[in-house]
């Protein structure tokens, strides 16, 4: 009689166990698929949204003829990535990530064809409106990386999520080279010179919504959450953990506030990829206004700028590999020193080419590693019916904080020197230091 009643006892863990066993290869092919159908439509859309720095400004200064309305209008695909953030974070909570991510990915598209009709007609408002709603790309291209951690496990999250951002440099580095192209398109087609790399910017977008809307199935979103109702806590080990969300998806953007102010971990993390963000884009915004100013041509920056874009994403799956080894605190504890060593160069050797291109590429590095790892570690602190409008909270304020930061940065620089505007992107990653260091003490006093 014992004995039953011991097998009584055991056999529902037993069950449990064999069921999420069972589960787990289900999941893991659906994270694979998954992070596939991220990776193809990354790459194609980034190619899109990568025309929109180099030509994009030109046609905002072809059309204004002004040097301050065409820095406006660069603005403003960011402020357009900062306020689609928020819309696209809240459906995909209501909806899913497919949703979500094609509908971002649509609204650029026609964005791009608005800047092609700006290109055609001379006309400031379709120029405006366009950059504006080509940023709806730019938020589904980050919010794409916290798609990537829907179904992952927690050993596996900071790769999931660094493959997705390493993609991306893919598309970043074609979209810039596709002015000459464009041009040769529009002359056939009877279009503004300005107008083809848009042509091709508009098809690279609508690709990337109907990848997304054709491979990113299950949503990873949705098929996590059903994963966290279907299956009991005690069962679901390190594969089921942080999956899903189990409450009341609705994802108010109040409750992420809520969430934020009551967890201290979620907010170091929000801070490290917000201040990650804001210095990154900062510094590099300024280097080539420098660096022509001390006489490097159009190559050497042009030279600087690319191997700042390969530190930025190069070693993303490294860091990602760092941040599921060592944990996320470590991986930004590493971004932070490297952004140190980046500000030393800055300052040391603003007037050397060759510091200046090591300070550009430690910058580039230390944003890999802050914005991979704080990425990954603001997903798995929050709880899971708070976690896309946290994630969209956060991609929100990074592009609002690093409009602002590129916006201050040029009177900065002439008040205090590119060593001077360095010093103050040094005290912007002062709070993220703090919170680390409180929360070392706190760990060590419990």
């Amino acid at each position: 009689m014992p004995r039953r009643r011991n097998a009584r006892r055991t056999q529902p863990k037993t069950s449990a166990s064999r069921a999420s066993h069972s589960a787990e290869p289900d999941i893991a092919g659906v994270q694979r698929r998954t992070v596939r159908a991220l990776a193809s439509a990354q790459i194609i859309g980034t190619v899109g949204i990568g025309v929109i720095p180099t030509v994009g400004v030109l046609l905002a200064g072809e059309i204004t003829d002004s040097d301050v309305w065409a820095g406006l209008a660069r603005a403003g695909s960011t402020v357009g990535a900062a306020l689609a953030g928020v819309p696209l974070a809240l459906l995909a909570a209501r909806s899913g990530r497919n949703r979500a991510l094609s509908t971002g990915w649509a609204v650029a598209a026609i964005g791009a064809a608005l800047l092609v009709m700006a290109a055609q007609q001379d006309s400031a408002t379709a120029l405006f409106i366009g950059l504006l709603l080509t940023g709806a790309g730019t938020a589904a291209q980050f919010q794409a990386r916290f798609a990537a951690t829907d179904l992952a496990g927690p050993a596996h999250s900071g790769r999931a999520l660094a493959t997705v951002v390493w993609v991306g440099s893919i598309g970043s580095m074609l979209g810039p080279n596709l002015g000459t192209p464009g041009a040769a398109l529009a002359e056939s087609a009877g279009l503004a010179p300005l107008g083809g790399a848009f042509v091709f910017a508009a098809v690279a977008l609508a690709a990337a919504a109907v990848l997304t809307t054709l491979l990113l199935r299950p949503d990873p979103l949705l098929a996590a959450r059903h994963h966290a109702r279907s299956t009991p806590t005690d069962a679901r080990g390190d594969q089921g953990r942080g999956l899903g969300a189990t409450a009341n998806p609705s994802g108010r953007f109040r409750d992420g506030f809520r969430v934020l102010a009551a967890h201290g971990t979620a907010r170091t993390a929000f801070l490290a990829v917000v201040s990650a963000q804001v210095v990154m884009v900062a510094i590099m915004t300024m280097t080539p206004v420098h660096l022509a100013g001390h006489g490097d041509g159009l190559t050497v920056i042009g030279l600087t700028i690319s191997l700042h874009i390969v530190g930025m994403y190069a070693l993303a799956p490294v860091a990602g590999w760092v941040t599921d080894r060592a944990g996320a605190p470590s991986a930004i504890l590493v971004g932070l020193v490297l952004f140190a060593g980046s500000f030393v160069a800055a300052v040391a050797g603003q007037s050397s080419t060759a510091l200046v291109t090591t300070a550009l590429v430690l910058l580039g590095l230390g944003w890999s590693f802050m914005s991979v790892a704080g990425s990954s570690w603001l997903s798995a602190s929050v709880p899971d019916a708070a976690r896309p409008s946290i994630q969209g909270l956060a991609d929100a304020s990074s592009h609002l904080a690093a409009a602002t930061g590129a916006f201050l940065a040029g009177p900065l620089m002439a008040a205090v020197g590119f060593d001077g505007l360095s010093l103050v992107a040094a005290a912007t990653l002062l709070p993220v230091c703090a919170s680390l260091v409180r929360r070392s003490l706190r760990r060590a006093a419990a």
